[in-house]
């Protein structure tokens, strides 16, 4: 098979599906000096291992890929893509081994994996790590390891499983600029398995059995966003709300993010108590939907999203995305409306004033520098979170709150980059996480907020304010913020 013909000559590519078992009994496999640290981590491990569990009755399980160059003249598979899986597989196998091996009553499993004793241990005796991190990472791992399928639930099936169903698709290459121009053109390709593509791919696996045939209405909402959209829909809006209602960090949505959009599958895994209220959610909104009074009646039963709830895997989470979407759009599109209703609801004077400044290029000329738009960012996420908990109910009262909360951050800070407003809401004032824990709107309205003066105004000092109908306004800079923060009585 001759690989990206027409980009560029490459001799010919081999490809293979292979077990764990046949991987770790490759002859000469080795893991050249040019690689990087080994940094798989526990939870890289227990996600392993949870995967194995979760799938174990399947017929075969792709654990991923495995780039080889092999070279001739030393009669070696150097891996160029796949280490920390590998070498993580040839932990869990040698933990097998020491932990598993004389207790195994299996006949035909025991004598294989006393036939793969010997070249699993060369293997590892031929590997030399001169960074501390692999050596850490490695010995950290391999506890880990030998605890987890030291335990009664780790059974022969498990072993098994992953010995001998478990795969991993390697591609061989025998020119090593080949092999890295390989490489570097499937992680070229990464740039279209974006994060978002990458949930993709994951919850289409995670379709129950009897939800197999709803696959393509499922996806059809997500198939017809842009690229663009799913991205910003992601980065901008739904990670930074989860992980900040959980206060934790959210300065980058990438690949090694996407956890945060895995949840927990209501047709495979275990019944966990947390999880019969959303069955519950699941399955009715199925059946009241599905009844023949809705041929009559016309209701239509949404399933209960909520921002900061468990992931649902699979029809779901494409379900949810879609909602959001909309659900993001709507809003942001009412926001930059100028009438003085907004979602249905007629806003209060300082709501319409607060919407009018922020939309306005002539009222707020600096509304497009870069830290003003971190700020409105962050002003929209706090009102998409509100809503989605609290819908219209104080409204006015809340654009009014979470104004002053995000635009006070504006106002103290002379620079302000998007590390400054994570930090604002992690370790100073979560607003996410309040509204996350408030059963009543009335908890976010009795927040405290600051009052700001001219000696805490950094973003334009106080001789830069300026009241339109003064005679020397012309010589003064007129900050429509600080104007916002005088009428609401937050700015003395």
């Amino acid at each position: 098979m001759i690989v990206e013909q027409g980009r560029y000559s490459m001799s010919e590519l081999k490809k293979d599906i292979i077990s764990i078992a046949d991987l770790l009994t490759i002859e000469s496999l080795t893991i050249p000096d040019y690689q990087r640290p080994y940094k798989w981590t526990l939870k890289n491990v227990v996600q392993l291992f949870h995967d194995i569990d979760m799938h174990i009755s399947k017929t075969s399980y792709r654990l991923g890929t495995v780039v080889f160059h092999y070279d001739e003249e030393k009669n070696q598979r150097n891996i160029v893509d796949g280490q920390q899986r590998t070498l993580t597989l040839l932990l869990a196998v040698w933990a097998i081994i020491e932990k598993r091996l004389s207790k195994i009553d299996r006949g035909l499993l025991k004598e294989q994996i006393q036939r793969l004793s010997s070249p699993v241990e060369q293997l590892l005796n031929d590997q030399t790590f001169s960074s501390d991190i692999s050596k850490a990472n490695l010995r950290a791992n391999f506890l880990e390891i030998k605890r987890i399928v030291g335990r009664p639930d780790f059974t022969e099936a498990h072993i098994d499983f992953l010995l001998n169903k478990c795969q991993v698709v390697i591609f061989t290459l025998q020119n090593v600029s080949e092999a890295f121009q390989f490489f570097d053109s499937q992680n070229a390709r990464g740039k279209d398995l974006s994060p978002h593509d990458l949930l993709k791919a994951y919850h289409l696996r995670e379709f129950g059995i009897p939800e197999q045939h709803l696959k393509a209405q499922s996806v059809a909402g997500w198939e017809s966003l842009k690229s663009k959209t799913l991205e910003k829909l992601f980065a901008d809006y739904l990670y930074r709300i989860r992980r900040w209602a959980n206060g934790e960090r959210a300065l980058y949505f990438g690949k090694n993010q996407v956890d945060v959009f895995k949840g927990v599958n209501l047709y495979m895994g275990d019944a966990f108590p947390y999880t019969t209220s959303l069955k519950i959610a699941h399955h009715y909104t199925d059946e009241f939907n599905q009844q023949y009074q809705r041929k009559v009646d016309g209701q239509y039963q949404k399933y209960p999203f909520g921002l900061d709830q468990p992931i649902v895997n699979g029809r779901r989470f494409f379900e949810m995305i879609a909602h959001y979407q909309k659900q993001i759009e709507a809003l942001i599109s009412n926001e930059y409306e100028s009438s003085d209703a907004f979602l249905g609801v007629q806003l209060s004077d300082n709501a319409q004033k607060i919407l009018q400044t922020l939309n306005s290029a002539a009222l707020y000329k600096n509304k497009r520098r870069t830290g003003d738009i971190y700020i409105r960012e962050l002003f929209d996420c706090a009102l998409v979170f509100y809503w989605d908990k609290f819908g219209v109910t104080d409204l006015s009262r809340a654009i009014e709150k979470l104004f002053i909360w995000a635009y006070s951050l504006r106002i103290q800070r002379q620079v302000l980059q998007l590390s400054s407003v994570d930090k604002y809401v992690v370790e100073e004032s979560n607003v996410f996480k309040l509204i996350s824990q408030a059963i009543h709107p009335s908890q976010l309205m009795a927040l405290r907020l600051p009052m700001l003066n001219d000696e805490l105004n950094r973003n334009n000092s106080g001789k830069n304010r300026g009241n339109k109908n003064q005679s020397a306004v012309s010589a003064k800079v007129y900050d429509p913020l600080v104007i916002l923060f005088e009428g609401m009585g937050y700015y003395e």
